[in-house]
């Protein structure tokens, strides 16, 4: 079946998914363009994802504040205005700076995140992780958290 197009207003967001302490909005899943997934992403200061890796390419654009990101031995500060892309497989991590950060992130064809932060915000109480829980449902979709 092809893709249909679409367009996605603020006043027609999805509900934010509560994703370890980061409020996460899908702005187009892989069922409506049948291939790649996007992203708006909101974190507090300190917020994001323990480092993990997936059998999908993630992109991040930068829009507000900043983010430490992390992959392989590398860790940098990503101001707004930074474009960042992870491959598949390479294992990273993020955290928003000083007063929080916002983000859209894109994933490759194939990619899992919407049905993994769906997951997450279904399973795991908002506050500080569930670390077996996050676990179990890390690996249900796909994702290697190491450690």
């Amino acid at each position: 079946m092809k893709p249909e197009p679409f367009v996605v207003t603020p006043d027609a967001y999805a509900r934010p998914l509560n994703v370890v302490g980061e409020k996460i909005t899908v702005l187009a899943s892989s069922a409506a363009t049948q291939g790649y997934e996007v992203f708006l992403q909101h974190g507090e200061e300190g917020s994001g994802p323990p480092p993990h890796s997936h059998d999908w390419d993630e992109s991040f654009y930068v829009t507000r504040g900043s983010v430490e990101i992390g992959y392989d031995d590398q860790v940098f500060v990503a101001p707004a205005g930074t474009f960042v892309h992870i491959p598949a497989g390479t294992t990273h991590s993020f955290r928003f700076g000083t007063g929080g950060g916002e983000m859209i992130s894109v994933t490759s064809h194939g990619g899992n995140a919407s049905h993994l932060f769906s997951r997450i915000d279904e399973t795991v109480p908002p506050g500080p992780p569930d670390l077996e829980k996050l676990h179990a449902v890390a690996q249900e979709c796909g994702v290697t958290i190491p450690g």
